[in-house]
Order: C-alpha cells, then sequence, then structure tokens
C-alpha cells in the first residue's frame, strides 16, 4: 500500500526549485544582498509587470462571459477563497496574533487572503476528469479578485503593526505594476492571444523564474537579518500542522457545501480543487508590494511555500485516484 502510495507521488519540480533557491539563498547570499550592485530588485519589478501583462493576454474575454453561467459553483469557490480561508486563521488572532508569533500569524493571514492558482488548477481538475472550463474561469477570474481583495484583507493588519504601511500606495502599485498590464494585456488579447496559447510554456518557465528570483531575495535578506533564528524545528513542525489543518478543513467543508447544492462528480472536483488553491505567484508578487521592508519577507512566505508543496502533493494524488476512477467506471458502463 505504501509503495502504491509513494508511486502515485511526484515531486514538483518548481518546489524542487524553491527548496533550491533558498539554500543557494543562504550559502551564495551576494546577488540578493543589500550591497550588491546587481539591480535584483528592479528587475523583478520590472519581471512582475510582464507576468501579470501575459496573465491578461491569456486571458479570453469571450470565455470568461460563457463561464459565467455556472454562478453557483463560482460563488462558493471564490467565497472559499476570499472569506472562509481568511475566517479560519482570524479566528485565533486572540492566541497568536500578538507578541512573539505576531508576524507567523501574519503570514498565514497573508497566505489565507490570496487568490487561487491558475495553471495547476485546471491541470489537477483536467486529471480528475472534473469541469474543466469552470476551472480555468474560477482561476482567471480569481486573480483579478485578489488584486483588490488581498491588500484589504492585510491591510487591516498591518496599519496597525506598520507605521509606514499605506493602503493608497499599495494599491497605486498594484494599479501600475500589475493592473494595467492585466488590462493591457486584455485589449492586446484578440491580437495576441493567438501566440500566448502557443508559446505557454515559455511564459509559465518566464514566470516561474521571475518568482525564483523575488524568493531568492527575500530569503537573501531574511537570513541576513536572521529572522529565522526564532523559528526552530518545532515552530516549523507547527506551522505545518496548521498548514494541513487549513487546507483539509477548507476541502472537506467544500465538499459538504457542494453535496448540500447538489453539484454534480465534476462540478464538486472542481470547486474542491480551485477553492483549496493559495498562488505562489501571487503571493511572491504581493509580498514585495505590500509589505514594507521593515517587515521579514522570508516569514511572511514560509506558509505559503509549505502549502505551495501540501496542495501540489495532495491534490495531485486525489487527482490521479479520481481520474482513474472515473476512467474504470466509464469501461464498465460501455461493457455493458
Amino acid at each position: 500500500m505504501v509503495k502504491n502510495l509513494l508511486s502515485k507521488i511526484k515531486l514538483d519540480r518548481f518546489v524542487l526549485a524553491i527548496i533550491l533557491v533558498v539554500v543557494l539563498a543562504y550559502f551564495f547570499p551576494d546577488l540578493g544582498s543589500k550591497d550588491s550592485k546587481v539591480p535584483l530588485g528592479t528587475i523583478s519589478s520590472v519581471g512582475i509587470s510582464l507576468i501579470f501583462f501575459f496573465y491578461g493576454l491569456k486571458l479570453s474575454p469571450e470565455k470568461i462571459k460563457t463561464g459565467l453561467k455556472n454562478w453557483k459553483l463560482h460563488i462558493l469557490v471564490q467565497v472559499s477563497v476570499f472569506l472562509f480561508f481568511p475566517l479560519i486563521v482570524l479566528a485565533f488572532y486572540p492566541t497568536f496574533g500578538t507578541g512573539e508569533t505576531e508576524n507567523i500569524w501574519l503570514a498565514f493571514l497573508f497566505m489565507a487572503a490570496l487568490p487561487s492558482t491558475v495553471s495547476s488548477s485546471v491541470v489537477m481538475v483536467s486529471l480528475a476528469k472534473g469541469n474543466v472550463p469552470a476551472a480555468i474561469f474560477n482561476a482567471s477570474i480569481s486573480g483579478l479578485i485578489g488584486i483588490v481583495l488581498t491588500p484589504l484583507w492585510v491591510g487591516i493588519f498591518l496599519e496597525q503593526k506598520a507605521g509606514e504601511f499605506s493602503l493608497m500606495d499599495v494599491y497605486v502599485k498594484l494599479l501600475t505594476e500589475i493592473l494595467l498590464p492585466v488590462i493591457l494585456g486584455l485589449f492586446l488579447n484578440r491580437y495576441l492571444g493567438k501566440y500566448a496559447a502557443r508559446y505557454s510554456s515559455y511564459l509559465t518557465l518566464f514566470d516561474k523564474s521571475v518568482i525564483l528570483l523575488i524568493i531568492y531575495k527575500s530569503f537573501v535578506h531574511s537570513f541576513e537579518d536572521k529572522v529565522f533564528v526564532s523559528v526552530d524545528l518545532k515552530d516549523m513542525f507547527l506551522i505545518y500542522i496548521g498548514v494541513l489543518a487549513i487546507f483539509f478543513l477548507i476541502y472537506f467543508t467544500i465538499g459538504f457545501i457542494s453535496n448540500k447544492l447538489g453539484f454534480d462528480k465534476e462540478d464538486k472536483i472542481t470547486a474542491q480543487f480551485c477553492g483549496t488553491k493559495k498562488s505562489l505567484v501571487h503571493g511572491t508578487v504581493f509580498s514585495k508590494i505590500l509589505f514594507p521592508a521593515s517587515m521579514p519577507t522570508g516569514i511572511i512566505l514560509l506558509p505559503l511555500m509549505l502549502f505551495h508543496a501540501t496542495q501540489i502533493l495532495i491534490i495531485s494524488v486525489l487527482a490521479t485516484r479520481m481520474g482513474n476512477d472515473t476512467v474504470k467506471r466509464s469501461i464498465k458502463s460501455e461493457l455493458g
């Protein structure tokens, strides 16, 4: 049984790349250090704008309009992503939201307030034989909603903690670095959208490269400032338990609500897979814009990176099993 389980688990190469980048940040910090002559900050800012320009370029206005029909499914997914997640974390604010654990709690809130991810949601839903068009719509629209809602959730507590934080400044940055590139991409979709679809794998590679660059820089600064000194193995274990608990609580809650709403199997799969995802791309980008320089970005990204690896691991196993079960039932029905 263990052997069969391990055979289904495939380590995501991007997760491995993240681990490697963190190791490089620890042992080879020169390029990302505060004294470095390499303008990684400028490079990553330009990269962020290009990521969201390509994101808009790949969004089809026609598909978004078509996707609006399945509104119950879409509402459930977006409520899960932007309401259920943050409310769970907020419930623990009285216990962990102050004192030594404040930054860790804020990191969990940041993770909880992020939008769903596009690529892995669609791939996993397809693998599990779910509603792929609905997955594309939900993952895409989630990224746009997150531009507005994520700063609102996090800003409530950042304004109290960081005196230099300004929600208006954050939205100006989001407007110039993210929203305007998305709008420009949407405008050019009819002309260049086919090329974005054709070279989608290269654009995904570019996205991940920029994310790895930002992660490297963030962890270099965190190691320089010794922000991880207060996080021992016990704390890391507890953080991961928290990540697992949130994932499964959301997953089974969505499943329960889907059954109550009478969703068929395909829509239930889509709701559970899209509604439990959190985007590492948006998280890494937003962390650069939302949090002031005085905040330990490495700590802020820690729960998100653990959640990213966890969601890929668990959902890939579930998707493979669901997809195989669907194929087996289809063969049985055809054989009569």
